[in-house]
């Protein structure tokens, strides 16, 4: 897969990441997750850039809805 380059070695070769710890299968394909084939980092795919604040917004918001749905679930009992 062709990509910006690499912010650790300036590879421009990169494999979509199909599943992480963070975001599952639905956050990396929304944040152009990639990891680079010569070094293995991983970056945002359109950027090059770290995906850091994008991963942050994600877990928020992936937290938030689980607490309102939460509540919602406990005050409907």
């Amino acid at each position: 897969m062709e990509t910006a380059g690499c912010p650790s070695c300036g590879s421009r070769e990169a494999e979509g990441v199909g599943f992480t710890w963070w975001g599952g299968v639905v956050g990396p394909k929304l944040l152009s997750h990639v990891r680079c084939a010569a070094c293995g980092a991983t970056y945002n795919a359109k950027t090059g850039g770290s995906n850091a604040t994008g991963i942050a917004l994600y877990l928020g918001a992936v937290l938030t809805l689980a607490v309102i749905i939460g509540l919602g679930v406990a005050l409907m009992r």
